[in-house]
């Protein structure tokens, strides 16, 4: 397990967590972009912890790598709630991954969640040669989540985006999902009680009418989706994006 400090493109710095297998054959890998903490501000270091890098990384073969979002973990700040700067970091993170000796580029999946989601769907409509994309408790139209979302989530909006039309838009993927080429995987609860499941519903629709290939799972849970709910829809879906593939844990 390594960490690296890389730079967004502004000299902002942006944290980095990264497991590699042992071979010396370029391989797929997948990019973890964390949600809302809860206050804790770990970053990436929560899949660290989590376990999730070690066993995707054996699992799967692959490298496996997270990021931390301005203002979460070693990256630096100030949070924007999945805009402008988050969506840097994460494209940094990709470029990073990309120039790695021991990465296919053409064999990149990002994989984000809940606030990650966000923030990693609008970076899917900017970044054509992802090998695939896995969404999980997202919200995709920013300004019908505030319109109906709690009281934490209207404040959180409110301080870190402001509440412009262009900082709707800019967080907004359902309204760019014609510039997106990347297969997707939706996950969602349908008792989400953070982000509505007709989220989802109305994101997966944009994407097929887009043409992109579109699988949305919706589970009988709430906005955390069980990790045994999550492998069970995933693990085919993975496999086939980094075939030839390894059993899968």
């Amino acid at each position: 397990m390594t960490r690296h400090l890389i730079d967004r493109g502004d000299g902002a710095s942006v944290e980095l967590f990264q497991a590699r297998p042992e071979s010396e054959t370029p391989v797929g890998a997948i990019l973890f972009v964390h949600g809302n903490q809860g206050g804790r501000l770990i970053g990436a270091k929560e899949a660290v912890d989590a376990g999730a890098l070690v066993r995707f990384c054996s699992g799967l073969k692959i490298t496996a790598a997270a990021v931390s979002q301005p203002g979460f973990g070693g990256s630096d700040g100030p949070a924007d709630f999945c805009g402008p700067d988050t969506q840097r970091a994460i494209v940094a993170a990709l470029s990073f991954l990309r120039e790695q000796p021991a990465v296919d580029p053409s064999r990149i999946v990002l994989y984000g969640n809940s606030r990650g989601a966000v923030a990693s769907a609008m970076v899917a409509t900017q970044a054509p040669d992802l090998r695939a994309v896995i969404l999980r408790s997202g919200v995709y139209d920013l300004k019908a989540a505030y319109e109906t979302g709690s009281k934490g989530l209207r404040w959180a909006i409110e301080q870190e985006a402001g509440l412009t039309s262009d900082a709707f838009l800019a967080r907004s993927a359902l309204y760019h999902a014609q510039r997106m080429r990347a297969e997707t995987l939706l996950l969602h609860g349908r008792l989400d009680e953070r982000a509505p499941v007709a989220q989802a519903e109305r994101f997966s629709d944009a994407l097929s009418e887009a043409g992109v290939p579109v699988t949305l799972h919706v589970f009988e849970c709430g906005h955390d989706i069980p990790r045994e709910y999550a492998q069970m829809a995933q693990r085919s879906f993975l496999q086939r994006m980094f075939d030839p593939i390894v059993t899968f844990h």
